[in-house]
């Protein structure tokens, strides 16, 4: 069964500029663990944040749930995305709140903000939050400010905000592009854990090639705003690289 569908999605910046995305057609289902790969400037990172309306589409359709994305309001946006889990490339942490603060700050979509700033949360809500910060090993820097972190371990925060939102599925902006390579591969392989274990599916734009395929199930891969392979990580062939990545050096 599909989690979610995209339809002859399209997307220009500006009317009668460029188009970005040139009629992208996917699906992902429940146990997809799907990267999206391709050189710079393909559509990858526009593509993703096509699918919780950060980018609004220009043609084009996204259903989510069932449901159809691009007419959504505010609100009926505001509930969809309380059930989308999205890992960002820079974190996108407050750096001056603890560990703590910022993994809770995954609720405000259901405790809102008069609660937050108040730190007035459900004890069932700071218990999972001191969970997750065990499962992604961070229990013991649950007081430390997310500034005094290394890349690494704020990523792992980052993953645990994402989860305490309860998501059905899980958004990856090119979450490893400021970390090493081992960190990179330590944290891919705890969001797959992760995921495996809540069983949410994933939709990951991932600009590192071999780590895409040690670690996804399947890949999308674009180039110049085109669909260009669909199909298991296991399958992807030398060939089907170089189409993708034409001229580049990989």
């Amino acid at each position: 069964m599909s989690i979610l569908e995209v339809r002859n999605l399209k997307v220009s910046y500006s009317t009668g500029g460029p188009q970005i995305l040139k009629g992208i057609d996917f699906e992902v289902g429940g146990d997809d663990f799907c990267a999206v790969i391709g050189p710079s400037g393909a559509g990858k990172s526009t593509l993703i944040r096509c699918i919780n309306r950060l980018v609004e589409p220009t043609e084009g359709d996204i259903i989510l749930f069932g449901q159809s994305v691009c007419p959504l309001k505010s609100g009926d946006l505001r509930r969809l995305r309380r059930r989308i889990g999205m890992i960002f490339q820079e974190f996108n942490l407050v750096n001056r709140m603890s560990v703590m603060d910022n993994v809770l700050s995954g609720r405000l979509g259901y405790t809102g903000a008069f609660r937050s700033f108040f730190k007035a949360f459900p004890r069932e809500d700071i218990d999972r939050a001191l969970d997750l910060l065990e499962r992604v090993g961070l229990q013991d820097h649950v007081d430390k400010r997310a500034d005094a972190l290394s890349g690494g371990q704020r990523q792992r925060v980052g993953i645990a905000r994402a989860l305490m939102q309860r998501p059905e599925i899980l958004l990856l902006d090119e979450p490893t592009s400021a970390l090493d390579p081992k960190i990179s591969r330590d944290v891919m392989g705890l969001i797959r854990e992760l995921a495996a274990e809540f069983n949410i599916p994933v939709l990951c734009n991932i600009h590192d090639v071999q780590l895409a395929l040690e670690t996804c199930n399947r890949i999308i891969g674009m180039q110049d705003g085109y669909k260009k392979f669909d199909g298991p990580a296991k399958g992807m062939r030398k060939q089907d690289l170089d189409e993708i990545y034409a001229m580049e050096v990989l």
